[in-house]
């Protein structure tokens, strides 16, 4: 009995080594060497307030604002208005920022919450850039708490940090609202993603992230997930070049309206941090050089 279970067991190791071979084969063959940051013509415009075609600026030009303010948005036409109105509403009040205001970036197709945000990014102009959701989830006034967390990692090395809202601190609280199913595939990715790819941030998929200029030019250069994982590889490629990180606890209410589908966008999700560990570990992602747009 003891030899047929033994023949098993190596069997059984045999088969999950086989397949681990086989999906690591697959990363490599699928993926693409460098990141795909092609801006179409139509994308390098946009409409100011006389209705005319002004061409946008590019990351690697010099700041000519204290703060950029990207915010994704796809079919948002319910939540964007009232996080809109909360975000103006408190810039305004800091007279620092001027009141050169909005920019719609509008796109050829369909890239993802990622691609649509670092063609944002690329398009910035200020010395500090801050991602927010269209949800509004996160409380506006937050962003002083990251710049705070920003402040307190000087010196930068190379001019970079980043500070991400969490809201890990309110795990507990989340847990309890949600079915046991939710809560089993929420730790399920967080040990993904701890595992894989990104060691000592609790909460890497808080939309509310606040980028140094040259921070956010080195990460999202070399960004190649465009959907919802972005966040772990950005935040991968930022320990890779050993840019400080700060994990700052913001405000955060749950919004409806969320585009995500609970057990299919999370099983995108594990695929997508399991094919950025094994890209990077095979070679077929590398992150030993820095391209600019074309």
């Amino acid at each position: 009995m003891l030899p047929l279970v033994l023949q098993l067991a190596v069997l059984g190791m045999v088969l999950v080594a086989a397949v681990l071979i086989l999906i690591a084969f697959i990363a490599f063959v699928t993926a693409t060497k460098m990141p795909h940051l092609h801006q179409y013509e139509e994308e390098k415009f946009f409409l100011n307030a006389r209705g005319q075609k002004e061409t946008l600026p590019s990351i690697w030009d010099s700041p000519t604002k204290q703060l950029s303010v990207v915010v994704p948005s796809y079919n948002e036409e319910k939540r964007l208005p009232v996080m809109m109105d909360e975000a103006l509403g408190y810039l305004e009040e800091r007279q620092k920022y001027g009141s050169d205001k909005v920019r719609v970036i509008t796109l050829v197709k369909n890239r993802g919450k990622g691609g649509a945000i670092r063609m944002g990014v690329f398009s910035s102009r200020g010395k500090k850039i801050l991602m927010a959701d269209a949800d509004g989830a996160t409380k506006f006034p937050d962003v002083e708490k990251l710049e705070k967390g920003l402040t307190d990692l000087q010196p930068w090395p190379d001019q970079m940090a980043i500070a991400c809202g969490s809201r890990a601190h309110l795990e507990k609280e989340s847990i309890a609202q949600r079915s046991y199913f939710r809560t089993l595939l929420m730790y399920g990715f967080h040990f993904l993603v701890w595992f894989l790819c990104v060691k000592g941030i609790r909460d890497t998929q808080c939309g509310f992230k606040l980028l140094t200029r040259e921070a956010a030019s080195r990460t999202f250069s070399s960004l190649h997930i465009e959907r919802w994982a972005f966040d772990v590889e950005l935040l991968y490629i930022a320990q890779f070049f050993k840019i400080p990180i700060a994990e700052i606890a913001v405000n955060w209410t749950e919004i409806e309206g969320s585009k995500l589908v609970p057990f299919w966008s999370w099983l995108q999700m594990g695929k997508d941090l399991l094919f950025i560990r094994l890209r990077y570990l095979t070679g077929a992602w590398r992150l030993d050089q820095v391209r600019k747009m074309n």
